[in-house]
């Protein structure tokens, strides 16, 4: 030691070299400036008692609310530590937001789970096996229902299909045939003898009930 000081009296550049701790801040000061130094740090300078940093007195307290103060969640009107603040956020608060799993509904994360137990009972049609699931076990059934489905595709190809049985269609019945004009003029003249006829008798009849 006194010979490093002997040293450093007798080199100009290992003085300015030399550095001593500040006992208020425990930073390394130039030994030329320590007494300056320590004067003006004592002063001015506060060390946190939450994070160990140097703060300037007139903004310790701004440094403490900014750092280390509690936050009141607007949410759930919980007093939360600055510390856990961002957990709380995203994980711990029950008021927070978040998307239902199988309708993508947003609502608070404490009314989260009796939601997706009714959400979750909903049944859709699978196109694959023509039956309705429900939304809770679809992602388990879409991937046990596709591979069985991709084994049956290439199990069936192997199969012979039966035939239809094969049935003559049904006889058909011609059209009527279309009437002559001596057959169609007879049929007029018959309907008009028979309603000359009903006509006469039904006079000859009313003559003789008068008698």
């Amino acid at each position: 030691m006194a010979a490093a000081a002997a040293d450093a009296g007798s080199d100009p550049s290992a003085a300015l070299a030399a550095t001593t701790t500040c006992a208020h801040c425990q930073r390394e000061i130039p030994s030329s400036n320590i007494d300056l130094h320590s004067v003006h740090c004592a002063r001015n300078l506060q060390k946190c008692g939450h994070c160990g940093e140097m703060v300037a007195r007139k903004l310790m307290d701004e440094h403490y609310n900014e750092n280390h103060a509690p936050v009141n969640c607007t949410l759930c009107k919980e007093i939360v530590a600055r510390e856990i603040w961002d957990l709380h956020k995203s994980e711990q608060c029950p008021q927070r937001i978040v998307a239902c799993e199988y309708c993508e509904f947003e609502l608070p994360a404490v009314e989260l789970h009796e939601h997706q137990d009714v959400c979750g009972n909903r049944t859709e049609f699978c196109q694959t096996c023509k039956k309705y699931i429900r939304l809770r076990e679809w992602t388990r059934h879409e991937i046990q229902c596709h591979a069985n489905a991709n084994g049956s595709a290439q199990s069936s190809s192997d199969r012979t299909i039966p035939e239809r049985e094969v049935r003559p269609p049904p006889p058909v019945r011609p059209p009527p045939r279309p009437m002559h004009g001596a057959q169609h003029k007879r049929l007029l003249f018959t309907i008009a003898v028979t309603g000359i006829a009903v006509m006469i008798g039904s006079i000859l009849f009313q003559r003789e009930e008068s008698f």
